[in-house]
């Protein structure tokens, strides 16, 4: 990780944009290939110019064809480029599950470590906005479950900057879990380029009380809850983990042995979940008692679509609140 000399101030979209600015000048075998990357309407900022500046051969707009675009992606990596495919809505990446799962996630171990698949899955998650149930889903339980692929999902412009530079340069592919809803949010970023190592999560608050888990949009969400419970006398812990797999465990466990509860806040649904396994973890590697561990998710039913439901069915800060004070 570099120093933070030239360091300025970069909003989470534009800090996107520098990373693969900077890959693609720096490595000419970086290619970018998705729905919609000259179009703000699909991608926001993540792409300006990035047309303009490398041509229509390494910034592919591609069709309306999630399967074939991903398999050429991950086609370009077996034959030696460093291919970065977008999907807008992380829903529609649903139809590349075979280039994904199948393909790229198994290359590595099928050819006896001889060939790798140097691709970056770029899915971006929405969450409200009237998307309804087919432009909405979080699905990144389904491929931190798949051996093959590492899933990364940060929450800050620093962040993300790191571990998407990172990303590119692994030799394996890797699922970047983006979210529109932290594009605006901005913090001081290194001009150059550095990485951010995978499986090291961050305390983004200090706390002893309880410990609140989480990634991405949410973990902003939890160091805002965890400032509202303070004013009621709850001191709450906030780790981000930034990367699901491979997850940092020993961040977690350290929090958990000091604050004896937990919360792991996740956008997914309950059953099955992301948050399950953290809570095996617990179970599996401490003491505490099942009553000291608590998870918070959406409602076990499709996103809605109106205003005044979506309301009801995404998490913010002050249903975590309510949901930890159910602890204490």
């Amino acid at each position: 990780m570099s120093s933070n000399k030239g360091t300025r101030k970069l909003n989470y979209a534009l800090a996107i944009n520098e990373a693969l600015a900077q890959k693609l000048e720096s490595d000419p075998s970086v290619i970018l290939i998705g729905q919609g990357v000259t179009s703000p309407w699909y991608v926001g900022n993540t792409c300006k110019d990035l047309v303009e500046r490398f041509g229509e051969e390494r910034v592919i707009d591609t069709p309306v064809s999630e399967n074939a675009t991903t398999g050429a992606a991950v086609g370009a990596a077996i034959a030696g480029m460093k291919a970065i495919v977008v999907h807008p809505r992380t829903d529609f990446a649903v139809y590349a599950f075979d280039p994904i799962i199948n393909q790229a996630a198994n290359w590595f171990y099928m050819s006896g470590g001889t060939s790798s698949v140097p691709v970056v899955f770029w899915l971006i998650v929405n969450g409200g906005g009237e998307q309804a149930a087919q432009h909405s889903q979080a699905l990144h339980t389904v491929f931190a479950h798949v051996p093959g692929l590492k899933v990364i999902a940060p929450s800050t412009a620093y962040d993300v900057k790191g571990l998407l530079i990172g990303a590119i340069n692994d030799p394996n592919p890797v699922v970047f879990i983006d979210n529109r809803s932290l594009y605006g949010a901005s913090e001081n970023v290194p001009e150059e380029m550095y990485e951010i190592p995978f499986g090291k999560g961050v305390v983004r608050r200090k706390g002893k009380d309880i410990t609140l888990v989480s990634f991405s949009f949410l973990a902003q969400e939890s160091v805002k809850a965890a400032e509202a419970l303070a004013l009621e006398g709850i001191d709450a812990e906030v780790i981000d983990i930034r990367t699901l797999k491979p997850l940092d465990e020993k961040i977690i466990l350290d929090s958990v042995n000091k604050t004896g509860k937990i919360a792991i806040v996740d956008s997914a649904w309950k059953f099955c979940g992301f948050s399950a396994e953290i809570a095996a973890l617990i179970n599996e590697k401490t003491n505490l008692s099942n009553k000291s561990i608590l998870r918070v998710n959406i409602p076990d039913a499709p996103a809605p679509a109106s205003v005044s439901l979506e309301e009801g069915y995404y998490l913010n800060s002050d249903k975590i609140v309510k949901s930890v004070k159910s602890l204490f």
